[in-house]
């Protein structure tokens, strides 16, 4: 039984060294370069960035409609004409005729109830809507970052409260077999003792993979593929809160909140559409100008009335002719729709209806960001009171750890008190390392709800 315990402690201790402490240099990775690379790497803000572009290139008078189309023309016209007039002294005329006409024209809506500055405007406004979503992206970004960090930084700490812990375990077990071989100690605290190693050898294997999860978690938030790469995390767990004033967050938040200003934008839109659909009603004026020039080319024959000595019907043919021509023009049109069924006010009605329902979002979005401000104050707030008992019961529980320890190698307590007090210990820890990381979350939620992430 004692080679079995020596073969699993040798076990574990490989497993811990080489799975979950890897040999070779590690790359050092801070919260602030885990940021850049995420935002180098991930796809919905890449996503988000394009789509701005695209904005931004829509954002154009041209696209707006305020210059004028301008085309080239090129046209092939071909002819047959086979004219019969028996009164007339050229009876048949048969003609055939080809011709090349290249020309240039162009359209211009010179007024048409100032849509096209309006659609300017529209194109601004979503050129603005396409760079807010950017910034809710980068948001999003910086927060899933911030969380695995952070994540794995508390994994890492659970997994090094398993290793202290079961190296306790594991000096337990040899004192416990000195113990033994000396006649002080029976078999029931040897098994004890094995039993608690075996159990925290168990929770330690448990803990590494939970730490390597948060390190695969942590690379998809970077972006990367390499799911096998290691860091060495440099940031620390330690953290001092903040303490923050509700009336100023709430003022931040209704002016910065990015989901907020989003909407903003959107009722802003929906407000330029209307007007848009309300410049409808009025009349277009257009302009078509340009030139056009014409080359062709005529031959046929003729039949006259008279005839030959053999009495047949004199032909004639007619050699070919040139024409040339060059046109210009320039036309004015003006359109004003009498009557299209109730169309145009349909569709103004329905505008004015989405600018009701833009505005009725603003108000229910700030309706729950004022709640949810609420709740996460209160909530960080309790949290540092959380923090602060969560410490003191760490405190508590190593110096407790410590008496326990030199009181159990004097022989004074059992290795049933001495695992209740190393139990005690590690549950005080992991209360503090949860502590910790809720206030993070915490923290990071009240920062993105005040446009607090983009500084």
């Amino acid at each position: 039984m004692k080679d079995a315990l020596r073969a699993n402690i040798a076990l574990i201790a490989l497993v811990s060294g080489c799975c979950f402490h890897p040999l070779g240099a590690q790359e050092t990775l801070s919260l602030s370069q885990s940021i850049d690379l995420a935002m180098q790497n991930n796809y919905a803000l890449q996503i988000a960035q394009r789509t701005a572009e695209i904005a931004q290139n829509n954002n154009e008078w041209g696209t707006a409609g305020r210059y004028p189309n301008v085309n080239l023309t090129l046209g092939l016209n071909n002819g047959f004409n086979d004219a019969n007039n028996p009164a007339s002294f050229t009876r048949e005329i048969t003609t055939i005729s080809t011709g090349l006409a290249p020309g240039i024209e162009a359209t211009w809506t010179l007024y048409n109830g100032n849509r096209v500055n309006l659609t300017k405007k529209q194109l601004e406004q979503l050129e603005r809507i396409g760079q807010g979503n950017v910034r809710l992206a980068v948001e999003n970004t910086i927060r899933t970052v911030i969380l695995a960090y952070y994540a794995a930084l508390i994994e890492q700490e659970r997994l090094e409260i398993r290793r202290q812990s079961l190296v306790l375990s594991r000096e337990r077990v040899n004192f416990a077999s000195v113990r033994q071989e000396f006649g002080r100690a029976g078999t029931f605290d040897v098994l004890q003792n094995q039993d608690a190693y075996l159990n925290d050898s168990t929770l330690f294997l448990q803990q590494g993979i939970a730490y390597e999860n948060a390190l695969r978690n942590l690379t998809l938030a970077l972006g990367l593929d390499d799911l096998t790469k290691r860091y060495q995390l440099t940031d620390k767990l330690d953290y001092l809160a903040t303490a923050y004033n509700a009336e100023a967050l709430q003022t931040a938040m209704l002016a910065k909140n990015q989901s907020l200003q989003n909407l903003y934008l959107n009722r802003d839109l929906t407000n330029v559409n209307t007007r848009i659909q309300e410049s409808a009603r009025m009349p277009s004026v257009n302009l078509r100008t340009g030139a056009a020039y014409n080359n062709s080319i005529s031959n046929g024959n003729a039949t006259l009335s008279s005839r030959d000595s053999l009495g047949r019907p004199n032909m004639l043919d007619l050699d070919a002719v040139r024409n040339n021509s060059l046109n210009f023009f320039l036309n004015f049109s003006v359109v004003y729709n009498l009557f299209d069924g109730g169309v145009r006010k349909r569709n103004i009605e329905n505008a004015k209806t989405s600018e009701l329902i833009a505005q009725l979002e603003v108000e229910n979005l700030k309706r729950t960001l004022n709640t949810q401000l609420a709740n996460t104050i209160a909530t960080y707030n309790n949290q540092k009171q959380l923090l602060e008992l969560t410490n003191q019961l760490v405190d508590n529980a190593q110096r407790n750890l410590d008496i326990a320890g030199e009181r159990f190698r004097g022989g004074l307590i059992s290795s049933f008190d001495y695992r209740t007090v190393q139990l005690g210990y590690i549950n005080a820890t992991q209360g503090r390392l949860n502590a910790l990381f809720n206030l993070k979350n915490i923290e990071t939620e009240l920062l993105q709800l005040t446009g607090g992430l983009l500084k």
